[in-house]
């Protein structure tokens, strides 16, 4: 039996026939990260099978079976949905949670919209940060034009809390983008629930070897692939885990009506970049950190900003839910010329948007006119460099730049 036809044989999208066992929760990051999705060793096959490329499959008879149409599901996909929810719900006796399922998209955006508008109607009301995702304000348009109610509060001190009463969905990013403020996310989930709202946690910055939202009692953990996940700033992606399988019903029909599907090469390229996720992360976390550390002693720089620094704001409740801090460091520099300089001088740091990448990128945010920052607000990412080689760069830039 070939590969496409063992996955073929499992139940359904979403989970690869015969994956091979033991990847629980008791298993290392590393461990689960090389090993997530990959199907049943069959003799003379590859390791990852490689990607299916149809847009129809043979089907004599009734359309049953998981793989019907294109639009639907490709077994490309279902092993990067199982390898994903390996990550982000390791059961206890298996590969998964079984009450899990998780579905790919073709970008992150894609993934929040299937969530926000497959579960709220006209008279809704939702709760979202002020201070998150840029494109979230475009959202908040569309929402309000489908005369669905939307409600803002920042992430920092869970004072989404103070406007909760009577929602149906509560929206949450943590570590926000590109603030780094961190909210408690079973405190928030429980107030939530109590109050009959569900609750999506854009999980993008931390990834599911930093944090799991689903044990924290989410009901949605959203993220972009094209960050972290994937590290490799090549792919666009998105997808949504979830527990309920009502919920996620919900959410793969929106997927089949706006047909916001990943490409198999995309898929592919995408289960590849796992192997290497927990590398990449403790990696690129240890570079933030060092970064932080050597940025918190300059003058010039106010408003520094990384979770795993003791001193931040965020310190407290972000090392009681997350395991690791994430990449992203943020801090002001005192003008828009300052900025611009100090991007300017930078040799081992890209000026480009996005983050999670092995390649550190950094950016002055104001540039875009969407965030509520200053003009010398600097998002830095830091990628998989030395870490003394990186720091140098940063702070030989920072001092070339003052003159």
């Amino acid at each position: 039996m070939t590969d496409s036809a063992a996955i073929a044989a499992g139940t359904g999208a979403g989970t690869a026939a015969g994956a091979v066992p033991g990847r629980g929760a008791g298993m290392g990051d590393g461990t689960r990260a090389v090993r997530a999705g990959l199907p049943e060793p069959v003799k003379h096959e590859p390791t990852l099978p490689g990607p299916v490329f149809a847009a129809h499959f043979h089907l004599p008879g009734d359309p049953t079976g998981p793989y019907t149409y294109g639009r639907d599901d490709n077994p490309t996909w279902t092993l990067l949905e199982q390898a994903i929810g390996e990550l982000e719900a390791p059961g206890e006796g298996g590969a998964v949670d079984a009450d899990v399922e998780t579905l790919v998209f073709a970008s992150g955006m894609a993934a929040i919209s299937a969530v926000l508008f497959s579960q709220l109607r006209a008279g809704d009301a939702v709760v979202l940060p002020d201070d998150g995702y840029q494109a979230l304000p475009l959202v908040r348009e569309q929402l309000t034009a489908y005369g669905i109610e939307v409600r803002t509060a920042p992430t920092g001190g869970d004072a989404q809390l103070d406007v909760l009463d009577g929602a149906k969905l509560l929206w949450i990013e943590t570590p926000s983008n590109p603030g780094l403020d961190v909210c408690d996310v079973r405190r928030l989930a429980e107030a939530a629930h109590a109050r009959g709202a569900l609750v999506a946690v854009d999980n993008t910055l931390a990834t599911p070897l930093g944090q799991r939202p689903l044990e924290l009692g989410a009901d949605f953990s959203v993220a972009s692939g094209t960050k972290m996940l994937t590290g490799h700033g090549d792919i666009l992606l998105g997808y949504v885990a979830c527990r309920d399988a009502e919920l996620t019903a919900a959410v793969r029909r929106w997927r089949k009506i706006v047909g916001a599907i990943p490409g198999p090469m995309e898929a592919w390229l995408a289960h590849r970049s796992l192997a290497t996720l927990q590398l990449r992360a403790d990696r690129q976390n240890a570079n933030a950190l060092a970064l932080a550390q050597a940025l918190r002693g300059r003058d010039e720089v106010t408003g520094l900003r990384y979770p795993g620094l003791p001193e931040d704001p965020s310190y407290k409740i972000a090392s009681q839910q997350m395991r690791r801090f994430g990449c992203v460091v943020s801090f002001t520099l005192p003008s828009r010329a300052r900025g611009d300089r100090f991007l300017d001088a930078l040799r081992l740091v890209d000026d480009a948007t996005s983050f999670g990448g092995v390649r550190s990128t950094a950016e002055r945010r104001g540039r875009w006119g969407g965030d509520a920052v200053a003009e010398g607000f600097i998002r830095l990412s830091a990628g998989s460099e030395d870490p003394d080689d990186l720091v140098a760069d940063v702070l030989r830039a920072l001092d070339e730049s003052a003159g």
